[in-house]
C-alpha cells in the first residue's frame, strides 16, 4: 500500500532533532532505522504529518565502555551491537539475543534505539534490556534524562519518552562473568516470538547469588519473572532447582490470545524456556 501523505526532515544534530519534535508536538514520528516505522506506514496504522529522519545524526552512533558502564548510542545499529567486543564482554546477552532478531537486512538497518522506543512487547531486545538493568537517555528541550529501563515501557507500544524527546542512548552495567542465554519460541524462522525468555544468572561456590530473567510477548509490556527470579536466590545450580524454580515464570504476567498460541500455552511456554535459558546460562 502506499503511505499517506507527510512532510519529512533530516535534522543534522541531537538539538535540532529535538526542536523540530518540539515544534510538532504529537504529529510527529521519528525514524531510525525504519524497520518498525516503514510497515506501519504503508498499511496505514500511523498517520503521522511529519516524520524526523534521525539516521544521519552521527552523535547517536557507537559504543564504548565508561567507569565500567556500555554506553550505546541509539542509532547503532544490530549488525554492529552483534559484532563489537565490548557488547561481547559486559552485555553477552544482549549479543546473542541481537543476533536472532529477524534476518541479515533488517539487522543492518534496525537499530537498538528504534526498536526500545517502539516497545513491542513481542520483539527481543525490551526483554532483554530489562533484564540487564539499563538506563535509557533521553533529550529534550528540558534537557537530558535517564529512564530506568523497568519504568520505560508503559503499556503496548507506549513508552515514558514525551513527545518531544529523542532516546540518545543506552547505558548497560556490565555484567562480566555472569551467565546468560536468550531462546524464544517461533512459529517459523524469522517471525515474531511467541514467547522469548532472556537468562541472567551470576553463581557463587555452587548456588545461584542471582538471576534476572526477561520475558517476551507475556502482556502488554515486556516483562521481568520476578517470581522465578526470587525462587533461584540460593538454589543449587542443578537442573531439579531450576525446573521448581521456573513453574513460577508465568505468575504475575497477563499474555494474549492470538492465532499464534492462547495465554494458557503461553505461560506454558514461559515456563519451559524460562528452565531451558537458566540451564544453558548456568553453563
Amino acid at each position: 500500500m502506499i503511505p499517506p501523505a507527510f512532510d519529512y526532515v533530516r535534522p543534522a544534530s541531537v538539538d535540532e532533532a529535538v526542536r523540530t519534535l518540539a515544534d510538532a508536538g504529537e504529529d510527529a514520528k521519528v525514524l531510525a532505522g525504519g524497520q518498525s516505522l516503514l510497515p506501519l506506514l504503508r498499511l496505514r496504522l500511523a498517520f503521522p504529518e511529519l516524520v524526523v529522519d534521525i539516521g544521519r545524526i552521527p552523535e547517536l552512533r557507537g559504543i564504548r565502555e565508561e567507569a565500567g558502564t556500555l554506553v550505546i548510542g541509539a542509532m547503532t545499529s544490530h549488525h554492529d551491537v552483534i559484532r563489537d567486543p565490548l557488547v561481547r564482554r559486559h552485555a553477552g546477552l544482549l549479543a546473542a539475543a541481537t543476533a536472532t532478531v529477524a534476518d541479515p537486512a533488517v539487522r543492518h538497518r534496525g537499530t537498538l534505539g528504534g526498536s526500545l522506543a517502539h516497545a513491542d512487547p513481542a520483539a527481543d531486545l525490551p526483554a532483554v534490556i530489562l533484564a540487564l538493568d539499563a538506563t535509557l537517555i533521553a533529550v529534550g528541550p528540558g534537557g537530558r534524562r535517564a529512564i530506568p529501563a523497568r519504568e520505560f515501557f508503559l503499556d503496548y507500544l507506549q513508552t515514558a519518552l514525551h513527545p518531544d524527546e529523542l532516546l540518545v542512548g543506552v547505558e548497560i552495567p556490565s555484567t562480566e562473568g555472569w551467565g546468560f542465554h536468550y531462546e524464544k519460541f517461533q512459529r517459523v524462522a524469522q517471525a515474531w516470538a511467541v514467547v522469548g525468555v532472556a537468562a541472567l544468572v551470576r553463581r557463587d561456590d555452587g548456588h545461584l547469588a542471582e538471576s534476572r530473567i526477561g520475558l517476551s510477548n507475556m502482556g502488554s509490556t515486556p516483562l521481568r519473572a520476578t517470581a522465578a527470579e526470587e525462587a533461584l536466590v540460593g538454589a543449587d545450580a542443578e537442573p531439579g532447582a531450576v525446573a521448581r524454580a521456573a513453574e513460577a515464570a508465568a505468575e504475575g504476567t497477563h499474555p494474549s490470545s492470538d492465532p499464534s498460541a492462547s495465554p494458557e500455552y503461553r505461560a506454558h511456554l514461559a515456563r519451559v524456556l524460562t528452565r531451558r535459558s537458566v540451564l544453558a546460562a548456568l553453563e
